[in-house]
């Protein structure tokens, strides 16, 4: 018995001894045995990682997102000047630069078939488009459609087992959660930013027609644009699309299209290839005292009408410059971002009544909505 237990004793000194040089000279040693006994690996969006997240870390949220947002090259053949190989005209003029206009984007793959979300000034007016995934396959692609008015455009890719972004539940997100902003900024390659939301409904910019933005301010800096606004989940809550900047650089202010927006022009371009909206022919202006009683209107809430398109459907339904719109088929509207809302949610050739103020009189008309004219493209 005596025996056994000195060779008990031995063993474990021994045992100790080793442990003790291993932790001294090789201490790595230990600390990969325990993490490969005691972690288990995660596995998101192809990619392994066998260490723990710290707490409020956000990796998780990158990793599931980050594959599927793409870098978007474009680039444009500059017209030749008829006169370009004149001698007398190189002369006077110089030689003119024949090399195509390049651009620099982001977009999100939103389907595994190849539909990717952008923004419609960043493949605007493109001869070609590129899309680079995050894995480096690359794959031109073409236009589905595009909507100026809400600066959204749709591509489509042909490659295989591509990765889909889950989109996130419309209002999911709210003032103060934090969000990652993901996109190719300045060409340097995929960068993840964080931050949070700082504002909802920011309208009144002069981007787009219909601005509802979430303001964040994750860095978003030029070439960020069409690229993926994603919550702690890394599912997507919006398209970056814009910076307010005086340098041209990032200052904390980012505005992004919310997801709820996002899908719906998507679904009705992948539908019919065009955002098909309502129309009445005005020119909105929001209601002021100052023009209420220049008006001598009795309202102190609406829409004030300062113009109305000749044989447009307002007209027709008998709407003058002065009127004020209070609401829009049941709707109280209170400034023009939600009066232009409201009409291009009717469906065009349908009825739709219009509470109105005219002076100290209140009336409906019936107006049946036409389909909002494609804008102008114009300087962005």
């Amino acid at each position: 018995m005596r025996k056994l237990w000195l060779i008990f004793t031995q063993t474990v000194t021994v045992l100790l001894a080793v442990y003790f040089v291993v932790a001294t000279l090789q201490p790595s040693w230990l600390n990969r045995a325990s993490s490969s006994a005691g972690t288990v690996p995660v596995l998101q969006a192809g990619a392994t990682s066998s260490v723990a997240a710290p707490a409020g870390s956000m990796r998780l949220a990158a990793q599931k997102s980050s594959s599927a947002v793409v870098s978007i090259n474009t680039s444009k053949v500059v017209a030749q000047n008829p006169h370009g190989n004149d001698p007398w005209f190189k002369f006077f003029f110089g030689e003119q630069n024949q090399q195509p206009q390049t651009g620099l984007g982001s977009g999100v793959i939103v389907s595994s078939n190849g539909i990717i979300l952008t923004n419609n000034h960043v493949v605007e007016g493109a001869d070609e488009i590129e899309v680079v995934l995050n894995d480096n396959r690359r794959a031109r692609a073409k236009v589905v459609g595009t909507d100026p008015d809400s600066d959204l455009a749709v591509l489509k890719i042909e490659l295989d087992k591509l990765p889909a972004i889950v989109l996130a539940a419309p209002d999911a997100v709210q003032v103060g959660d934090p969000v990652l902003a993901i996109g190719n900024p300045f060409g340097v390659g995929q960068t993840v930013t964080g931050g949070i939301v700082s504002a909802l409904g920011r309208n009144h910019l002069g981007i787009n027609t219909f601005e509802n933005f979430i303001q964040t301010d994750a860095a978003i800096n030029p070439g960020n644009s069409g690229g993926a606004l994603v919550d702690v989940n890394g599912n997507l809550v919006g398209i970056n699309t814009a910076i307010y900047s005086r340098s041209g650089g990032n200052m904390g202010i980012g505005f992004a299209i919310p997801v709820a927006t996002a899908k719906s022009v998507m679904d009705g371009i992948v539908k019919d290839g065009v955002v098909t909206r309502g129309w009445i022919g005005v020119e909105p202006q929001d209601l002021s005292p100052e023009l209420a009683e220049s008006f001598g209107v009795k309202a102190s809430q609406g829409v004030l009408i300062t113009g109305v398109l000749q044989g447009g459907p307002a007209a027709q339904a008998g709407m003058k410059p002065g009127d004020v719109i209070v609401a829009v088929a049941g709707k109280n509207v209170a400034n023009v971002s939600e009066m232009l809302a409201a009409v291009a949610a009717l469906k065009p050739g349908s009825s739709a009544n219009f509470k109105l103020q005219r002076g100290d009189s209140a009336l409906a008309l019936d107006v049946t909505a036409g389909v909002r004219p494609r804008p102008k493209v114009g300087a962005r």
